[in-house]
């Protein structure tokens, strides 16, 4: 199976198509497709005290003695 990539917006609940990518299809009329459909999320406020505070507690396990271990 072959993967078309393109970024786009839903207009009126449609996805609009660019053109370089319309005519590929058109030669691809009555064949399977598969459709993924990914949203760029931006991160918000939650996302970012979820990565600290993992950030955080990861760290609380690291000693100073173990830095030894990072000249390899």
């Amino acid at each position: 199976m072959k993967a078309l990539e393109f970024k786009s917006k839903i207009k009126n609940n449609q996805i609009l198509i660019p053109t370089r990518i319309q005519a590929e299809l058109k030669a691809k009329q009555d064949k399977n497709v598969r459709v993924i459909v990914l949203i760029e999320d931006l991160d918000t406020n939650d996302d970012l005290i979820f990565q600290q505070t993992t950030q955080n507690q990861f760290l609380k396990g690291y000693s100073d003695s173990d830095s030894i271990y990072d000249n390899y």
